[in-house]
């Protein structure tokens, strides 16, 4: 074993550590020494986002100690940085393993730091955390959750006091303090135990009556209050709040998957929580057709992410993506708010650079600003804040299925975009057509944009070097064609400048620094590459463009740019 990888094992076994840790360290070192030297060879990064990591023993996973000493960091610069008055924080979590303890062990290290700790009694979704800190005036905000990855990880998510996960300069401050916590011998673990207030159904009230306040049509609901409706939480903290605002909007016809129904961290009926996957949505979709529902809808374990299903214009279940989802939304609310009348001139929706470029489009027929911005509704958060004096924001959304809609919450919401997606549901079946008709309606009103991604996963410790070897070889030598269509520009967020392939002239991309390229090609066609923040994975996303002429020629043009997508992935050898 490397003599560094084996000094951090021995300090965690002669160190102030518990016993039951100690015992699975040496049960490592005899059965599973390549699991060992995974555990220990590097230190869990607190990123930008906090932490995430597969749980158990170890400097590179997420446990009792990794979770106290970055507590212990986060604690330290909020009470620097607040010297007046108290400092608050609020802190939740989800329905994942360990996720009650990793909270509770925070709230300690937190209350011992002289902290108020606003501590939910149980388990609650992501976006009511954000809520929360807005609502109670707390200077900083946790979750425990890994969102939607496999169920050995966890996570720790780290808020600002509003309401939005940390960004400069606050999250390199952050990293920075929670890096000078050496030992585990340095974080105060116990002690001010008075500081921790247990928090709960007053949140939620106040929650829910924000999330209705959002809706546009009541009325129409009023009259659809019957659309059949399947839900679907994947074991997760939806279940806590998407059901009372289904309810609290007026619908009477909510069927929730039992199988998926009750919070479970082992996620049983499901390789993956993540309603993305059509194999974790497949019970919900078996229910739907069994039911013949007009809607399916499904979040993940923290529900900050919405997956849905419905008919297609064959009238096949079928789930839509993210782009799709976001582009019938953000149109729903656009066209709803000039309807009734709500419209303002200093409205303005946001999006990230790497989601549809089709609601670019149909905003800018509507005379609205659609801002792009970094992956991570953290920079949607930022572009709010930086607009409140003068602009008012309407939506945002992201091609991962994570929406948010009003400015009372600053990080993606399924549980508002669950109901406001219902409503959109409600409004277009009012005037007798389907969600998937409504989407071909908008191809035809503004341009066919089809999305696609692919995630290639890179795990290990060389599974970051990879990534970096994939990425600098598209800096150094970038591709002059893809698939027999030049590349007219190539967008280079790290270097943050756009290219002119043809002329060689540049200009600057006025965003922050970030590890993303983009290939623009002279048909249209755009190809995103970016390595992903907390999972070991390289993204790439792919968005093809057409004019559709009329509905019925929907299938054909489909056909068209499917192809066109995978002409260019067998090119860049992703397949």
């Amino acid at each position: 074993m490397d003599i560094n990888i084996q000094s951090k094992v021995d300090q965690w076994l002669n160190g102030n550590y518990d016993a039951d840790t100690v015992a699975a360290i040496k049960d490592l070192q005899q059965q599973h020494p390549e699991e060992l030297t995974d555990a220990f060879y590097r230190n869990l990064e607190f990123g930008t986002g906090g932490l995430r990591g597969i749980m158990g023993v170890g400097t590179n996973r997420m446990n009792k100690y990794t979770v106290g000493m970055a507590t212990q960091g986060f604690a330290n610069y909020l009470n620097q940085t607040f010297t007046s008055g108290d400092v608050k924080i609020a802190i939740a979590h989800d329905s994942r393993n360990n996720s009650r303890f990793f909270a509770e062990t925070a709230a300690h290290v937190m209350a011992a730091n002289g902290i108020k700790v606003f501590l939910f009694e149980s388990l609650r979704p992501t976006p009511e955390l954000s809520f929360t800190i807005r609502h109670l005036g707390c200077q900083g905000g946790i979750v425990l959750t890994a969102s939607h990855n496999p169920r050995e990880y966890n996570g720790y998510k780290a808020y600002w006091d509003d309401g939005a996960q940390l960004i400069p300069p606050h999250d390199k401050n952050v990293i920075r303090e929670v890096e000078k916590i050496a030992s585990v011998d340095e974080v105060k673990w116990t002690g001010n135990e008075a500081n921790i207030t247990l928090i709960g159904k007053e949140i939620d009230d106040a929650y829910l009556s924000m999330v209705k306040g959002l809706s546009i049509y009541p009325d129409i609901i009023e009259k659809q209050h019957a659309l059949k409706i399947v839900y679907t939480p994947i074991h997760g903290s939806g279940i806590t709040l998407v059901p009372q605002a289904l309810q609290r909007f007026g619908f009477t016809n909510v069927h929730i998957v039992e199988e998926q129904a009750k919070p479970d961290g082992d996620f049983p009926t499901v390789g993956y929580p993540n309603p993305e996957e059509a194999e974790t949505m497949s019970i919900g979709l078996k229910k739907a057709k069994e039911l013949d529902a007009d809607i399916l809808l499904g979040t993940d374990p923290d529900a900050d992410r919405v997956g849905i299903a419905v008919k297609n214009n064959k009238g096949v279940w079928t789930l839509l993506n993210g782009n799709q989802t976001a582009v019938l939304l953000f149109n729903y609310i656009i066209e709803g708010r000039k309807a009734k009348g709500l419209a303002k001139k200093t409205d303005f929706v946001c999006k990230t650079v790497v989601t549809s470029d089709l609601i670019d489009v149909f905003a800018a027929k509507n005379n609205i600003n659609c801002y792009n911005v970094l992956t991570g509704f953290k920079w949607i958060a930022e572009l709010i804040r930086k607009k409140e004096p003068t602009e008012k924001f309407i939506c945002g959304g992201e091609e991962s299925y994570g929406y948010m809609i009003g400015d009372n919450v600053r990080d993606k919401d399924a549980v508002a975009s669950v109901a406001m997606i219902c409503e959109m549901t409600a409004y277009i079946k009012s005037q007798g057509k389907t969600v998937f008709e409504q989407l071909i309606d908008l191809y035809v009103k503004y341009g066919f944009y089809k999305e696609h991604l692919i995630s290639l996963t890179k795990k290990g410790m060389n599974g970051v070097a990879e990534i970096d070897d994939m990425m600098r070889g598209y800096r150094e030598n970038p591709p002059s064609t893809i698939d027999g269509v030049r590349v007219a520009r190539i967008f280079d967020y790290q270097l943050q400048q756009i290219k002119d392939l043809k002329t060689g002239a540049t200009e600057p991309i006025v965003l922050p620094k970030s590890n993303v390229l983009q290939f623009l090609l002279e048909d249209g066609s755009k190809i995103s590459a970016r390595p992903s923040g907390t999972e070991p994975k390289i993204k790439f996303y792919f968005s093809v463009h057409e004019t559709l002429s009329a509905p019925d020629q929907f299938d054909a043009v489909d056909a068209q740019i499917e192809k066109r997508i995978k002409g260019i992935i067998e090119d860049m050898k992703l397949k």
